[in-house]
């Protein structure tokens, strides 16, 4: 046999495939923003490895994990630039040789947290005062021990400097001895690893000075043995929680059992206070647990030991009139905070206590006269001063103003008012006046110019009020009140002011009668309807100013005994005040004074003393070298037509109506005769003589279109219907005094003007004097309230018919 070979022998080791564990660092929670690595650690000799990353996909398996520059390998190490929350979950590896992979290795779970916040808090937590100490810190949450703190003042680029006076320990910042510079805002940031947390909003530090103690002393600080008050101490802080320390000439005050001494909280209370207590008192605040204390600043306590007198007064200083208050003071050097106590005839009482140093009171009656004291008091107990010396207080009856008015209390427009306010009143004292005005009647259209006028009225203070021009708006009830010092006197009685819108208008009256013989008297009264007072008055005759004032004295003229140039026509004015205010004249009042012997008549044609306008009138004196004279409502005047003896008038007019005689060359004056012409429908037939006594009186009404007698018509005497008299005719027998009046008649057509029927005596001597009298409205027709028209006749005894 050949030679034999040994056989080869090859021997495999076979081992199980390892499974990779998964290793993070870091080791703890991720904050976004930080780099992870995470390893892939395979137990084997070999070194050839390749590694492949998986991660947890939202199917609910692992996915190969896809590389990017956020998530690189490198060899058995994944790394994770720049985490976010989207990286958290469950990660795992496998490992690859040859043709074989690991199983997949253990599972690891990455938390991605987001940074938290860093906040700030300061102990104490309230307002820090220089010198103390302070601790702010910074508190993250979750806490780690290894977070690195950094702190910032006023911006978070301004990092806090460390000083021996600002240390960091940790998480707490430090500042000892805290200064005013100190103040400001603070933030904090956490550091770990490559990431900082975010700060949240600051903090404020604020660091003031230590705040001033001063003390306040009540009731004063000047005091009074025997009183009780209490001290005070003022921390002008916010904070609640100060304790104190009292302190007298720096010795720290020291409690007494007696009492005499006590506190509560800020208040040191002396009782029965004594010279020794006077002297300097501060007093210290402190905060429990803080190392601070106020500055303290002083008050000097004053400690008098004799009691105050006050001195009483009162205003005003003399006798006080009743229905005016006086006024009581109390006059101390005292401080504030004193009551004051008042006392009348008695001091077991006080009769008041005010807050003030003055009573005012008003004096009713003459019982509140008296004696008054006063004293003082404060505290609590109360402590008193002493009473003043007695005041005796004079009460007297206030007198009462009274206003009067000058020239009179009714005037006219455009006068001078006066105002005058008298008050009886002993002595020289000098008064001052208060004016008012009261409205009697309201007038619209004067509403402002009596709202000025009573403004000025109400700032008048002199004793007479004087109006220039018055006018109706001036009219009301004034009074006045006079005004001495402070005392006032009674209101005067209101006086009324009464201001008529017309101008003053003369008036004459004649006494006994406007005709007379020569030789008798005669008296004319001039005056002002509706005003009385201060007038002075001139008279005028036939225009003329009559020069012989005495005889119109009081406003009265008298012609005593009368001649027969005293005839004419009399007017007259009135006068009063200053600057002097004159009245319209008056209207003209006729005066007729006849001779013994008159041989001259005025004879008309037709001979009655009314006429239609448009009739025609013949007047005639019986007389050569006699002519025709008129006087109408204007003027005296020859007749428009003479012719001789005789005026003839052709066509009438109202203008025509007035009084009409005989008048001679030399100017005598006879026989006047009333004329007057009616525009209206109606006349009454009646002649213009009057009816001799003893005769019969017919009265006819005349119509104008018929100048006939009416049938149906009534007659009126001095406005009163005459009875069963309605046929227009009248007969009155036996005429006498007592028929005289104004007669008129009245139809469906109209009313008659009215005429004065008068009468005169049997005798047939020829210096009798017949009188008769027209009154006029309007419109020509009668007017039993208008102006009269006089005149007087001499006739012989005859039958008149009418």
């Amino acid at each position: 046999m050949g030679s034999s070979t040994l056989p080869l022998i090859i021997s495999f080791v076979f081992s199980a495939l390892p499974t990779p564990t998964v290793t993070v660092t870091p080791d703890s929670a991720v904050f976004t923003g930080e780099t992870v690595n995470l390893k892939c650690e395979i137990e084997s000799n070999h070194s050839d490895w390749t590694y492949e990353w998986y991660q947890w996909n939202q199917m609910n398996y692992y996915s190969v994990l896809q590389l990017s520059d956020h998530h690189t390998v490198n060899r058995d190490t994944l790394t994770i630039t720049g985490t976010t929350w989207s990286d958290g979950g469950w990660y795992t590896c496998k490992g690859h040789i040859r043709s074989v992979s690991t199983q997949l290795g253990s599972e690891f779970s990455l938390s991605v947290n987001a940074l938290p916040k860093s906040t700030v808090t300061v102990t104490p937590d309230n307002d820090v005062f220089t010198g103390e100490t302070v601790n702010l810190k910074c508190e993250i949450t979750p806490y780690y021990s290894s977070w690195r703190y950094e702190w910032y003042k006023d911006s978070t680029d301004s990092v806090v400097q460390l000083t021996h006076n600002h240390n960091v320990y940790r998480d707490t910042l430090t500042i000892s001895r805290a200064a005013e510079s100190d103040q400001g805002q603070y933030w904090c940031k956490g550091l770990i690893r490559s990431v900082s947390t975010q700060s949240n909003s600051a903090v404020s530090l604020s660091v003031k000075a230590s705040p001033r103690s001063t003390v306040t002393v009540t009731p004063d600080s000047a005091v009074f043995t025997g009183e009780t008050f209490n001290l005070k101490c003022v921390i002008e802080s916010d904070h609640s929680d100060w304790t104190y320390e009292w302190y007298a000439d720096r010795n720290r005050v020291k409690l007494q059992s007696d009492g005499h001494y006590t506190v509560n909280r800020d208040t040191l209370t002396i009782r029965g206070a004594a010279e020794s207590d006077q002297g300097q008192y501060w007093c210290k605040g402190f905060i429990d647990g803080r190392s601070v204390s106020t500055q303290p600043t002083s008050v000097y306590l004053t400690v008098k030991d004799l009691k105050p007198k006050p001195e009483l007064r009162s205003d005003p200083a003399g006798p006080a009139l009743t229905g005016n208050t006086v006024t009581l003071t109390c006059n101390t050097d005292l401080s504030t905070g004193w009551d004051f106590y008042w006392y009348k005839n008695t001091q077991e009482s006080e009769i008041k206590t005010t807050r003030t140093n003055s009573y005012s009171m008003k004096i009713d009656s003459l019982s509140d006269g008296g004696q008054y004291w006063c004293r003082a008091g404060r505290g609590e107990p109360v402590y008193y001063t002493q009473y003043s010396d007695e005041l005796t207080l004079s009460v007297t009856e206030s007198p009462k103003a009274v206003a009067i008015i000058q020239p009179d209390e009714r005037v006219f427009r455009g006068e001078t008012v006066t105002l005058r306010c008298d008050i009886k009143w002993g002595g020289n004292t000098e008064w001052t006046y208060r004016w008012e005005i009261e409205q009697t009647d309201h007038y619209n259209k004067y509403y402002n110019q009596y709202n000025q006028h009573k403004n000025n009225v109400s700032r008048c203070s002199a004793q007479e009020l004087k109006i220039s021009l018055v006018e109706v708006f001036h009219r009301g009830n004034y009074s006045c009140t006079g005004q001495m010092n402070t005392q006032i006197s009674q209101r005067s009685d209101p006086v009324a002011l009464t201001v008529y819108s017309d101008e003053a208008q003369a008036a004459v009256q004649v006494s006994p009668q406007p005709w007379l013989t020569e030789g008798h008297s005669v008296t004319l009264i001039c005056e002002v309807p509706g005003s009385s007072t201060g007038w002075t008055f001139s008279w005028f005759r036939d225009a003329d100013h009559l020069s012989d004032s005495s005889r119109g004295a009081g406003g009265s003229y008298t012609l005593s005994p009368a001649a027969l140039q005293h005839t004419g026509f009399y007017t007259c004015r009135a006068e009063r005040g200053e600057p002097a205010y004159s009245s319209q004249n008056s209207s003209a009042q006729p005066l007729w004074v006849t001779g013994v012997s008159a041989s001259v008549r005025l004879v008309l044609r037709p001979s009655r003393s009314q006429h239609f306008s448009s009739d025609s009138l013949s007047l005639s004196c019986d007389s050569a070298g006699w002519t025709v004279r008129r006087y109408t409502h204007t003027n005296t005047q020859d007749c428009s037509a003479q012719t001789g003896s005789t005026c003839g008038i052709q066509s009438l007019s109202t203008s025509d109506t007035g009084v009409y005689w005989c008048e001679s060359d030399s100017g005598e004056k006879r026989h006047p005769l009333n004329i007057t012409v009616h525009d209206g429908a109606v006349i009454l037939e009646s002649s213009a003589d009057p009816v001799i006594e003893g005769e019969t009186l017919t009265l006819h009404c005349l119509h104008r279109s018929t100048n006939s007698s009416i049938l149906t018509a009534d007659l009126y005497k001095d406005g009163s219907l005459i009875p069963n008299q309605t046929t227009g005719e009248m007969n009155i027998p036996s005429f006498s005094k007592s028929d005289e009046g104004f007669y008129y008649c009245k139809t469906e057509r109209g009313e008659s003007p009215h005429s004065w029927i008068s009468v005169r005596g049997m005798s047939s001597e020829s210096g009798d004097i017949i009188y008769s009298e027209v009154k006029h409205n309007a419109d020509g027709g009668a007017d039993a309230g208008g102006d009269a028209i006089y005149a007087q006749v001499l006739s012989k005894k005859k039958k008149t018919r009418l």
